[in-house]
């Protein structure tokens, strides 16, 4: 119930403040999967989280990724 309260919630308010950049790509009534993935950080600090995920997508990202699968 927790998670779909969130999903409900950041889809209004995103639909909301950023209506017209969204509506080229999102025209169903949809906005998020069903689905969710749920995990923890350990001891992580909150600036470390978020430089994680900044760094995903990035070509830095791509390139230690492909390293570490040779």
């Amino acid at each position: 119930i927790l998670i779909n309260n969130l999903k409900t919630a950041s889809a209004r308010r995103a639909r909301n403040r950023f209506a017209e950049h969204l509506k080229q790509f999102y025209w169903k009534p949809l906005f998020w999967h069903r689905a969710y993935f749920v995990s923890t950080v350990g001891g992580a600090t909150l600036e470390a989280v978020k430089a994680y995920v900044e760094r995903q997508g990035t070509e830095e990202h791509a390139r230690k990724k492909q390293k570490q699968a040779t």
